[in-house]
């Protein structure tokens, strides 16, 4: 059914008017189509759709996925994408049982390991050299362009042992062959973090980029916070992925406070961090928002860039023509005690809420999970 939207702050969104028209077909339209109903959005913000560029959700297919649901729309994520759940053995499932069916859009960075996250750290993906099939990976991508946005790999030392960075060689050269980014897990050495940044160009993705890990972080020396710096000033694109063990409020703070802003606020949500630290986007951007960055960094870290890599519309969201896709929310004062991914303390008084999502010509309430 028709939509127009009405009584909204737009945030992070190119031109617009005071009211957004929705079409049957769930395109945005210049006027009001016939007998559109009409949704208040309360005086709330409204930006595109919030997207999580760091899930799990290959639910059955690994021992750690969540559904797609579970991550999505009822928390406000209309847009998300399973980061190297599955490898090319099992991509089709993934594709067949999550991807297709999905209400949100979801698309996948392929694991560089064939086996995916099956059993995840109980079964490394990257034991040895048996572990990556090039060959049948570039085959995998070439079959399911339309929803793979990119390659992964866990370069850390409880998955590659004493394989260091080769992993994240191989990994690269296939992302490069298949003019794909790379997203880069970073964590306790093999290999160390600058070996990591040493491959990296503009366009790669270093996922868990504020983690408190020694000899794994970037607060790690003085030399690595300058070589992250400059990898950001040249495209490399730093996103939190929180995690179980991946997001540090000292090192978030510190890295905003010398001008590191993450690219992208992601969750990794799965099932050992959605009843927390992590549970869902909102408390993962509120996070962000109490260690220093502003709404308007904040917003399009959730929505407009990550969306880019997923090749879905952005600030030009309101553009007639352009499927509808937005998160209705609010950012309201609270108190509430925070906790990282190292057991780290922080009071939030503000946390953004999600009301809503409008995803074609379908609304769908949405909330915040904290319990």
């Amino acid at each position: 059914m028709a939509l127009t939207l009405t009584n909204y702050r737009a945030i992070g969104l190119d031109g617009g008017s005071s009211e957004i028209h929705v079409g049957d077909d769930g395109l945005v339209c210049a006027s009001a189509p016939p007998g559109a109903r009409v949704v208040d959005c309360g005086g709330a913000f409204l930006s595109s759709g919030w997207c999580d560029l760091h899930v799990h959700v290959w639910h059955g297919g690994t021992d750690i996925s969540i559904r797609a649901a579970e991550a999505g729309r009822g928390t406000g994520v209309t847009a998300m994408a399973d980061a190297g759940s599955a490898g090319e053995a099992s991509f089709h499932g993934l594709r067949e049982y999550v991807i297709d069916p999905a209400a949100e859009t979801v698309r996948a960075f392929l694991n560089i390991g064939s086996i995916g996250l099956v059993a995840c750290n109980r079964v490394p993906e990257l034991i040895d050299l048996r572990s990556i099939d090039v060959d049948r990976t570039l085959a995998v991508i070439e079959a399911n362009r339309d929803v793979i946005c990119g390659v992964k790999v866990r370069a850390s030392g409880v998955i590659v042992g004493d394989w260091g960075i080769t992993p994240a060689k191989i990994a690269k050269r296939v992302a490069e062959i298949a003019g794909l980014p790379l997203m880069v897990h970073v964590g306790e050495p093999p290999p160390l973090l600058d070996e990591v940044f040493d491959i990296l160009t503009p366009g790669d993705i270093v996922t868990h980029c504020f983690n408190g890990k020694k000899a794994g972080s970037i607060a790690d020396t003085s030399a690595l916070w300058a070589q992250a710096r400059r990898l950001a000033d040249e495209g490399v694109r730093m996103d939190i992925g929180h995690g179980a063990a991946s997001f540090d409020f000292g090192v978030a703070r510190r890295a905003i406070e010398e001008g590191l802003k993450p690219w992208s606020i992601s969750t990794d949500l799965h099932l050992r961090n959605i009843r927390g630290p992590v549970y869902d986007m909102a408390l993962t951007a509120s996070k962000l928002l109490a260690v220093g960055l502003s709404l308007d960094d904040c917003i399009p870290a959730i929505s407009v860039r990550p969306r880019s890599v997923l090749g879905l519309s952005g600030a030009e969201g309101l553009t007639p023509g352009v499927k509808a896709d937005f998160t209705v929310f609010d950012l309201v004062d609270g108190e509430y005690d925070a906790v990282d991914s190292l057991g780290g303390h922080l009071r939030l008084d503000r946390l953004l809420e999600p009301r809503m999502t409008v995803l074609g010509s379908d609304v769908a309430p949405a909330a915040r999970r904290l319990e």
